[in-house]
Order: C-alpha cells, then sequence, then structure tokens
C-alpha cells in the first residue's frame, strides 16, 4: 500500500552530513522524509509514472524499503546526488544508459507538482555559472571587483597591467585527483610574468586583488539570513578554505543594504537558499565573491550555534514558498 503522506524528499549521496543534519532534525519533529541517491538507479530504485490525461505526472519511486507517491512530495531537497552507476554496461552503452537516466528520471524529480525545491536542480545549474554570477550580482547593487574572462593572453597581461594586483580563481570546480576523489584549486595571486601563452588553452577569470581584511559568509535560507564574519591568522591568505584550523567566527549584522540585494540576486535565480562570500576590504562596502546555491553550513553553525539546520527544516517542512 502506497503512503500518501506527503513527504520531504531528499536527494544525495550516501556521505553526506549537511543532509544528516536536516533530516535528524526533521525526524525529530516526525515529518515523513524519504531519502534516495540517483547511484540507486537501477540497481534498487525503480520509477514509473504517466500523465494519462492528466495535467501532472503520477506514479511512485521505489526501493526494496520505501514506496514515495510522485504526486505527495511536499519539498525536495537537492543536495549532492551521486552519478547514476552502469558499471556494468560497456561504455558506449553506459554513456547511453546514463543519458537516458537523466532526462527520464531527472525530468520527473525536476517536475514534482506542488512541491517546493531547495533548489531546483534547473536553478542551481544556471546559479553556478560565475559570469552570470557576477552580472547579476552588478545589476542588484552590490559591489563587484573588476573582472576579465579569457583565453588572450595578451588581455590576460593588459588587465594585470590596468588594475595593478591580479588574483586566479577557477570558473568551476570540477576537478578531481588520481583517486577519483574532488580536488580544490584555491584562489591565488599571479604575477605579470606569469601570464604566459598557456592562457590561450582554456577560459580563466582574474580578478583585481582586494585589499581585504576578513571575509563575510552570508547564508540566506527562505526569508532567514545569517551573517558570520570570517578571519584568520594569516592577513595574506587570500582563500580561507585553504586553511580551517585557524580561522575565527564572529556572527554579525549584515552591512546596511546588502540583504535587498541578495534577495533580488535570488529571486533572479528563482533560488530559496544560497551561500553568499563577500570580501571585506579595509575602505568601502564588502565586496561580492560568489553564492553558491547548494553551498555548506554545517560547520558554521557548530561553531556559532546559529540555527541555520532549523531553518532549512522549516523550509522543507513547510513546502511553500
Amino acid at each position: 500500500m502506497m503512503n500518501n503522506a506527503r513527504r520531504v524528499l531528499v536527494l544525495t549521496e550516501a556521505d553526506d552530513p549537511t543532509a544528516d543534519l536536516v533530516i535528524e532534525e526533521l525526524n525529530d519533529r516526525d515529518v515523513p522524509i524519504a531519502r534516495f541517491d540517483t547511484s540507486d538507479f537501477p540497481s534498487s530504485l525503480t520509477v514509473a509514472a504517466d500523465i494519462n490525461g492528466l495535467r501532472n505526472w503520477r506514479g511512485w519511486l521505489r526501493t526494496p524499503t520505501r514506496e514515495v507517491d510522485l504526486t505527495a512530495v511536499r519539498s525536495l531537497y537537492y543536495r549532492r546526488p551521486s552519478d547514476f552507476d552502469f558499471s556494468r554496461l560497456e561504455p558506449q552503452q553506459a554513456r547511453f544508459a546514463a543519458s537516458q537516466a537523466r532526462f527520464g528520471l531527472g525530468g520527473l524529480l525536476a517536475d514534482l507538482p506542488g512541491c517546493l525545491y531547495v533548489n531546483h536542480p534547473n536553478a542551481i545549474a544556471d546559479a553556478e555559472y560565475k559570469p552570470v554570477q557576477l552580472s547579476v550580482a552588478a545589476s542588484v547593487g552590490l559591489r563587484v571587483s573588476p573582472t576579465l574572462i579569457t583565453n588572450d593572453p595578451e588581455e590576460a597581461r593588459a588587465f594585470a597591467r590596468g588594475v595593478g594586483r591580479i588574483i586566479y580563481k577557477p570558473l568551476y570546480l570540477g576537478l578531481h585527483d588520481l583517486d577519483g576523489q574532488p580536488a580544490s584549486i584555491w584562489v591565488k595571486e599571479v604575477d605579470l610574468e606569469d601570464l604566459d601563452d598557456s592562457i590561450a588553452g582554456t577560459m580563466h577569470l582574474f580578478q583585481a586583488r582586494c585589499d581585504k581584511v576578513a571575509d563575510l559568509r552570508v547564508t540566506v535560507i527562505g526569508d532567514k539570513v545569517f551573517c558570520v564574519k570570517i578571519k584568520t591568522e594569516s592577513p595574506d591568505l587570500l582563500d580561507w578554505r585553504y586553511d580551517y584550523d585557524h580561522l575565527s567566527y564572529t556572527v554579525v549584522e549584515p552591512p546596511a543594504g546588502i540583504v535587498d540585494s541578495m534577495q533580488a540576486y535570488m529571486k533572479r535565480f528563482d533560488l530559496v537558499f544560497g551561500c553568499f562570500d563577500f570580501a571585506v576590504p579595509r575602505n568601502g562596502g564588502p565586496v561580492f565573491l560568489e553564492c553558491n546555491p547548494n553551498g555548506q553550513w554545517g560547520w558554521l553553525e557548530e561553531a556559532t550555534g546559529l540555527p541555520m539546520t532549523a531553518a532549512v527544516a522549516d523550509l522543507l517542512q513547510k513546502g511553500t514558498r
């Protein structure tokens, strides 16, 4: 018998401490939950849906231990699902099967009737493009450093000569090490002599270096805003993610004016959750760095006591904007 209680659906990989926090909170509230991962498909996840004369898809997701009615999902917490598992197939067959699964199962999960998405996978994908992030941030009134995106070495050198000290940052973190584990590329300063002809090989993002004294991580969850100042023992450290052991955290009020701008930014991308990073310069207002539409926040809650888990659970439990 299918359970018609409106559930919170959590789509993520097996090892996800952030999702674990939210699931534990929802369990404490007796909110019905179902957790899946796309790597369960097709070995232990079966799907069927039809739209026979109806306005919406009707059907179910089923594993050996649970079943979810696709019309009875109040919210979907789209965290970090794994790749589909077609390792038993030949490479060409596996690519075809994965594309069918992506557009079939992925398409159904992107069109759940009456469902609140935190966030919608299409919105996450759109909001991950850094060029679009920067232009939208500037258009809603956030301060943005002079930025160049290019694969032309001479343009990069001219930019460096024009603005002075510059930094390089990746446009997307898609790098893995030899063991297949995610690897980080840190933000770093580059000198004029570093800008050689290898730049022609792909796109690069360069920015004027901000003379910062701290960073802000501002986590927006629905209409709730949590702002934390992050300081490091090393004033020359450009990327605070490089050394978590030497960071200090202080809960602060968001600087004047940026909350309305962040909400306008999120509305533009149709987000209900976002982790904004700002540099705090010696002079002037905060400088927008990026917004991660699927960012981490659990370590900040542990360090500061801010109730971010409860805020995410509130959003999912309510199931409406």
